[in-house]
């Protein structure tokens, strides 16, 4: 797989609601982290975000929202939420925890 760039936008709008929390190039984009473990991430032009593992069938169901797939196989306790759907409201309701 090679390098994903992901939307500075994106992260500029993550990161204004996060605070001074520290990021990581990873993935090939860019994660926030909370107490040493990624909270969310941009990648690509869409929004990573950790859920926990028995919220994940509800969460998939979420508009926009997809398994995270890392050499063909989806990653446990992440997924993907397109970029096209994340107007303030919905991007603020993801990263509180949905």
């Amino acid at each position: 797989m090679g390098i994903v760039a992901y939307d500075e936008g994106l992260a500029e709008r993550v990161r204004s609601r996060l605070g001074d929390v520290p990021t990581r190039r990873m993935f090939g984009g860019l994660v926030f982290l909370r107490d040493g473990a990624i909270a969310a991430g941009v990648y690509g032009p869409d929004l990573l975000v950790r859920v926990a593992p028995d919220a994940m069938t509800a969460t998939l169901a979420r508009l926009g929202a997809r398994p995270f797939e890392m050499g063909g196989r989806a990653t446990r306790g992440f997924v993907l939420v397109a970029a096209g759907t994340l107007d303030d409201e919905t991007l603020d309701g993801w990263l509180a925890g949905q």
